[in-house]
């Protein structure tokens, strides 16, 4: 393919007249935020105009008041929370970091664009949850906007929630109006280890079922051995994570730990788990109920495993033959998705196979939406 020409629009109506002109000449468009996540999907898909989110960069509004704010695609994460902190106020979306010397280049509209997350999601949710509205470009060029204070969605979706997770097949996310939430300086964590899966599953099941108000469960395995992992949040953070260690004891966990203002680094080894240059990164989506089968999946596959315990999503790194292996393994019901695939296996379907109506309904979603193929082409489910 000879070299795809870069366009960096700095406002919403260059946006639109980018994918008019590319759809118009026929001409597909693959569309970069940081560049954090550019494996994922198809990656091998062709395309000829390569549209960066680079000149939308900015936060266009931070309603203090009633913790709300409106932000450009291109603004990377780490430069929102910086500004949103100053008001005692946070975005609650804490995916891996990535980019180079250590400097976190993911941006709003890609990780909206891909429904990363991280351990925050278990109290939290994802993208999906704490977007309340979006302005999008469309191939036609159409700049559409629904939710927050706009009345009339366009053609009756939500858009917001459909462009959450569409990799970018959709159209272009301009901004994203977003829900903010309290930030708090005192967070205690608690953690207990087990060597039997059972265990682990059903001190998971203790503490998410407990009212003890969580902004994180997680669970990691690895080499026949696992970690429970909460987190709480608040004035009285310190005797909430007293009763969490004592359940977690009671339901069988040895060496718990209470670490009151710490712990940082054992979350940010749950969010690098959902990374890797060297093995295959796969995300399974199963029953929280199925917490032990998944770990016994993992282990007949000689892999490692990072996850929300209450929701059921993980992790599972493997070596890339193991794929097929893993998918095979997988508690009934479960679905798995490639993210990170190094080497010649980036060629590989990462999506596994799919229901056929869910993939109708989204190929009618596609034609709805880009019906020239314009944008995103062939990186998606089944081709999309």
């Amino acid at each position: 393919m000879s070299a795809a020409t870069t366009l960096a629009p700095e406002t919403f109506e260059q946006a639109g007249a980018a994918l008019r002109a590319a759809g118009a000449g026929g001409q597909r468009v693959r569309i970069v935020g940081g560049a954090t996540k550019s494996g994922w999907g198809w990656s091998h898909a062709p395309y000829e105009v390569e549209l960066h989110t680079s000149g939308l960069n900015s936060i266009l509004a931070h309603n203090a008041g009633d913790m709300t704010a409106t932000l450009q695609a291109g603004v990377p994460l780490a430069a929102a929370q910086e500004a949103f902190a100053q008001a005692g106020q946070m975005l609650s979306l804490d995916p891996p970091r990535a980019g180079e010397d250590g400097i976190d280049g993911a941006t709003l509209g890609g990780i909206v664009a891909t429904g990363d997350s991280g351990p925050l999601a278990h109290r939290y949710g994802g993208p999906r949850d704490l977007i309340v509205g979006a302005t999008v470009a469309l191939a036609d060029g159409t700049i559409a906007k629904s939710g927050g204070t706009v009345i009339k969605n366009v053609a009756g979706y939500d858009i917001a929630k459909l462009m959450a997770g569409s990799f970018g097949t959709l159209g272009l996310v301009l901004s994203v109006n977003v829900r903010l939430h309290p930030r708090s300086e005192r967070t205690a964590t608690v953690v207990g280890l087990a060597d039997d899966p059972r265990t682990l599953h059903a001190a998971a099941h203790a503490l998410a079922t407990a009212p003890a108000e969580l902004e994180a469960l997680d669970v990691n395995w690895r080499d026949g051995a696992g970690a429970l992992l909460a987190q709480v949040a608040g004035p009285r953070s310190e005797p909430r994570a007293g009763r969490l260690a004592r359940a977690m004891a009671d339901a069988g966990l040895s060496e718990v730990e209470l670490l009151v203002d710490g712990g940082r680094e054992l979350w940010d080894a749950q969010r690098a788990g959902q990374r890797s240059s060297s093995r295959a990164t796969v995300r399974v989506a199963a029953r929280a109920s199925e917490l032990a089968s998944m770990i016994a999946a993992v282990d007949r596959c000689d892999g490692s495993l990072v996850g929300r315990a209450a929701l059921g999503h993980s992790w599972v790194q493997v070596d890339p033959g193991s794929i097929a292996p893993l998918r095979a393994e997988l508690p009934a019901g479960a679905t798995a998705i490639v993210q990170d695939l190094p080497g010649e296996g980036a060629r590989e379907n990462p999506w596994g196979p799919i229901q056929p109506a869910l993939l109708d309904l989204t190929r009618r979603l596609k034609m709805r939406f880009d019906p020239t193929g314009t944008c995103n082409p062939g990186i998606f489910v089944g081709g999309i």
